[in-house]
């Protein structure tokens, strides 16, 4: 039983990178712009935007799943571990590492952390919805990859 629960959590933080890419790309960047352009063009407005709305929803989500299975430590229960675990690891690589929302004075030199701070960088590089690449949160394709991708986007308008 401890396995099965231990692979439900792990295999839910592994699958919510794809839930989230999906997400960021057809939501985020598509009908959920509204709520995402915070995130590309900053306001200045304070320790919110707008965009946090979205973990929000995916906190919620993760409560909910908690609550129904925290009567026999059912399947949903450890489901939703899982997504509150993805959601404390993006809360430090996104919001702190990346964006520096909060204080994080660790600037990665060489690796896997430099990459991945580089590739949102390089999705960062679009302000708008249309045109970014990268989007991931805890992945990031090897950056040439990403260049060119970014450079045929611009070049197909």
């Amino acid at each position: 039983m401890y396995l099965i629960n231990a692979l439900l959590l792990i295999g839910t933080f592994l699958m919510m990178e794809l839930v989230a890419w999906a997400a960021h790309k057809y939501v985020m960047h598509g009908w959920g712009w509204g709520w995402h352009r915070s995130h590309h063009q900053p306001s200045g407005r304070g320790w919110f935007e707008k965009n946090d709305l979205y973990a929000v929803v995916f906190a919620g989500l993760a409560i909910v799943l908690i609550f129904i299975g925290s009567g026999d430590y059912g399947p949903t229960y450890w489901i939703g571990f899982g997504m509150t675990a993805y959601g404390l690891a993006y809360f430090l690589f996104h919001d702190g590492l990346v964006h520096r929302r909060w204080p994080f004075n660790y600037a990665p030199r060489s690796g896997y952390l430099k990459r991945l701070v580089q590739a949102h960088k390089i999705h960062h590089a679009v302000r708008e919805k249309d045109g970014c690449v990268s989007f991931g949160f805890l992945y990031a394709r090897p950056l040439p990859e990403l260049k060119q991708d970014l450079q045929r986007q611009r070049e197909s308008g």
